[in-house]
């Protein structure tokens, strides 16, 4: 395929098929060709041409191909930085984290079959996991900025690293769990972490944590169970691109 530089206000390609150049569609597109030919047998030519743009047109989106399964991460941290300083300053530091980590994962209904294969790839993918090394760290450092600035440290300082460390932790652990299941809830199994880790291990609240959609908290997000992530009691939108992890 020839590099040819094409933009989104060129003809549609020949068939008749439109141009996909925003990069939420671009990344729908590239799990797609993931799912069905593998991701290593998937190049970034072949992408450039399902979405009938140039190869340079598709790396102005996303530097690699390594970076099309997670989407626009960078633009969703900025909203999770923005979230958490929206935060009233009393809201206790463990009651904030939780609100922010399931807002940050928070889906609307027709983007939950893109992120189950977003997740998977990211999950099972040798390649894709170690690139997301460095995602997970920018996530992390989110929280630990955040956290820093609430405990008086400084963002390198072992708590606020800790405290980075725990919130990545439970989000994966929770997105295994949800891929094991068609059927399971990814807000619920968020929220019961964190009560389990609110209860500090106790073993009480979480014995039966919910796995399932007709579970109290439900992945349309309204959470009904009273746990920490919805205690600032604001509404919120459903974002239009589900972030990829964690």
């Amino acid at each position: 395929m020839n590099d040819h530089d094409d933009t989104a206000m060129s003809p549609a390609p020949r068939g008749g098929r439109q141009r996909s150049t925003s990069r939420s569609d671009l990344s729908h597109l590239a799990l797609q060709l993931f799912l069905e030919r593998g991701f290593e047998a998937t190049t970034a030519d072949d992408i450039a041409a399902a979405a009938g743009i140039g190869r340079r047109t598709l790396f102005r989106y996303f530097k690699s191909k390594n970076d099309l399964p997670w989407g626009d991460f960078d633009t969703a941290l900025d909203g999770m930085r923005l979230f958490l300083d929206s935060l009233p300053r009393e809201l206790p530091l463990l009651d904030a984290l939780a609100a922010a980590v399931l807002e940050f994962n928070r889906l609307p209904e027709e983007e939950i079959p893109f992120h189950r294969e977003r997740m998977h790839l990211l999950l099972t993918v040798p390649a894709l996991v170690a690139h997301s090394t460095l995602r997970y760290a920018a996530w992390r450092q989110v929280i630990s900025d955040y956290a820093a600035e609430r405990l008086g440290l400084t963002p390198e300082d072992h708590a606020p690293q800790a405290i980075g460390w725990v919130m990545l932790g439970i989000s994966l652990s929770s997105y295994e769990q949800w891929l094991k299941d068609d059927d399971a809830d990814l807000q619920a199994l968020l929220g019961a972490a964190m009560r389990m880790l609110s209860s500090r291990f106790d073993g009480q609240n979480h014995s039966d944590s919910p796995n399932r959609s007709d579970s109290p908290n439900r992945s349309d997000g309204q959470n009904r169970s009273g746990s920490p992530s919805d205690t600032d009691g604001r509404d919120r939108s459903d974002r239009q691109d589900g972030p990829a992890a964690p």
